[in-house]
Order: C-alpha cells, then structure tokens, then sequence
C-alpha cells in the first residue's frame, strides 16, 4: 500500500498544506489538499473520498476538485463518504447553491460529479477493493477514524483529528488487527496540553497514553497535523518518547507499507 502524503497541516502557509493522503492512486483520505499537489491526470484517478469530519482544512480543496471534474464534463464522478452527520454538514453548509455551488446535482441530475453516501461506524465495508471499517473518535466535530486492509492484507489506521480516545482501541484490541501503518495527530506541545484537549486534539505526552491502550503497536507510525510554529518543539517531545519507528511526516512524502 503507497500513502502520498498530499498535505499534513492543520494551517495553510507557502511551505505547509492542508491535510490529504492518497492511498495508492484512487482512494483519498481526506481533502483538504488535492489540487496543488496533483497534476490533472493523478486527479483523475481519484474514484473515492473518505472524510474523517467536517472541519474546513480537511474538506477545503474537494469545492474545487467539484468545480474542475464539473468543467472537463467526462461523465467521471466521485464518491465521498462519511458518517452521517459529516455527509450532512456538506449538503446543509456546503453544496448549498451558497457558499458553493450544489455539485450533487451538477452538471446534471442524472450525472452529477458528487455522489455523498452515508456510512456506519463500526461496520466493514468494502471500497474499490480495500476493506474499510470506521471507528468514532473524539473531537469537537462528529469524527471518525478509518482502518483500511488492501487485498495483500496490510492495514492502514488514519485516526483523522482526534483527542483522547476510548472506544477505538477497546475495538481493534478485540479485532486482533496487526496495523502496519498509523497516521496519528499530534497538533501541540506538552505545555499546551489543556488546549489541546478543548480543542479535541493531541500532544506527544497524550499520544503515548493512547499508545499504551494497545495490545501491539503499529509497525509504523506516522505523525501528522503538527502546528508550523511548534513542529520542533513537538518533534523533541515525540523523540523523548523513545518510541520505534515513529516519524512526523512532510508534505509530498511517500511511504509504503
């Protein structure tokens, strides 16, 4: 399994992107990178979408991935799926004729370039041949993270944005799932601990404690989302973790797992 990293930020500045990871060719795990970082025909290889919440910086650059596929009128569309209450949140705040324009019914009802469909946490289902189960996590948002398997059985966690957690792990523990890859968040430093947890996200001191809740570390774990401001900061805290095989990832890698 190859994993683009697109974009990583939670902030957008002239060296950092939003968050985006292309999983192969076809399959994207959020969207808040997509144009700047592929050409028109890697776009085009793109069939599926998976949303972990609603939040701006993971969503940003699917308006504009709508509008283009719209304009080139190939018949092409994509399918972006979510929990309820984010396939919710873009038909009510987004693709509302407002602040965009309704990409769910254009350039035709018939063919339209959006196709939002609902998904279930805690229930497997299978997208263009990778076996995908969703798991709810905290945030401020309604969020979820994803477990994606290939067809040669390797295993992908992206846990999206989240704070600490519970439910999840009680769940992959039971599953007995060796993960080979994890993309995990760490937006702040230890001392903005407090922060960190009203705003639903995590430091390196809390990463370690939801790495305690597994039975098996990932074989690889790869941290995104860190603030541009305390990415050192952060990077000496994860390293005082003396934790295997952990790396803070930078936009435009690829990583293969």
């Amino acid at each position: 399994m190859k994993i683009t990293v697109l974009g990583c930020s939670p902030a957008e500045l002239s060296n950092a992107r939003l968050s985006g990871f292309l999983v192969d060719d076809n399959l994207l795990l959020d969207a808040g990178t997509i144009g700047v970082a592929l050409d028109k025909d890697r776009q085009e290889k793109i069939r599926y979408v998976l949303l972990s919440h609603a939040h701006f910086d993971h969503i940003k650059d699917l308006l504009f991935f709508a509008d283009e596929m719209a304009l080139n009128n190939n018949k092409r569309h994509v399918t972006v799926m979510s929990i309820p209450e984010v396939i919710g949140a873009l038909k009510k705040n987004v693709f509302n004729n407002i602040i965009w324009p309704d990409f769910t019914k254009l350039p035709t009802l018939e063919d339209p370039v959006i196709v939002l469909k609902d998904i279930n946490a805690d229930k497997t289902f299978t997208v263009d041949g990778y076996k995908v189960t969703a798991y709810e996590v905290d945030h401020t948002v309604p969020a979820v993270a994803y477990l994606i398997q290939d067809n040669k059985g390797k295993k992908l966690l992206y846990m999206g944005d989240t704070g600490p957690s519970g439910k999840i792990w009680t769940s992959l523990n039971e599953s007995g799932a060796q993960i080979d890859g994890a993309i995990m968040e760490v937006s702040l430093p230890n001392s903005f601990k407090d922060r960190a947890i009203l705003t639903g996200h995590m430091t390196p001191e809390l990463l370690k404690i939801e790495l305690d809740k597994m039975n098996k570390l990932p074989a690889a774990i790869y941290i995104t989302h860190a603030r541009p401001g305390h990415k050192e900061k952060i990077r000496e805290e994860l390293l005082r973790l003396k934790i295997n095989n952990i790396k803070i990832l930078k936009d435009g890698e690829v990583h293969e797992i």
